[in-house]
């Protein structure tokens, strides 16, 4: 079976900031770069990204956040001193219960807006006795606010 690679489009209004964010954030060029749109082929994690320019939009639309699970602790560091090294602010959690689950992670934002974290699962399921059976209905009490938006 061929390798599976994620296609993100995203609409960006500065096209040249969205480019030298995504340049630092993945750590490859575009290999495709035009006045209105680029498109970059990044080997890890298999991704298709392209950049298309609107005139405007409403920040982070309906989209709540995009990220990237790494292997590794070592990975999210990595991440984290490319992200400096291009000056670009971020925010680090470690050890964090997110999503029922035990993470390293560091956030950053497009220049639009749109969240991106980087992160490890270090522990897949912190709360096992919370899990749904199936046609079960959570309780209130049951419902957990989200963590990662």
């Amino acid at each position: 079976m061929a390798v599976l690679k994620t296609h993100v489009a995203l609409n960006v209004t500065n096209l040249a900031k969205s480019v030298a964010f995504y340049q630092a954030m993945f750590g490859v060029e575009p290999v495709k770069h035009k006045v209105d749109y680029a498109k970059f082929d990044i080997p890890s994690p298999p991704l298709n990204l392209t950049l298309n320019v609107v005139s405007s939009m409403q920040p982070g639309g309906a989209l709540s956040h995009l990220g990237v699970q790494v292997d590794s602790t070592l990975e999210v560091q990595a991440a984290v001193n490319r992200f400096q090294e291009a000056g670009l602010a971020l925010f680090e959690e470690k050890n964090t219960d997110c999503c029922y689950a035990l993470q390293d992670k560091v956030w950053i934002s497009d220049p639009d807006q749109n969240k991106w974290e980087v992160f490890v699962v270090k522990v897949t399921d912190t709360a096992p006795e919370k899990n749904v059976t199936v046609n079960a209905e959570p309780t209130a009490q049951g419902v957990k606010k989200a963590c990662c938006g």
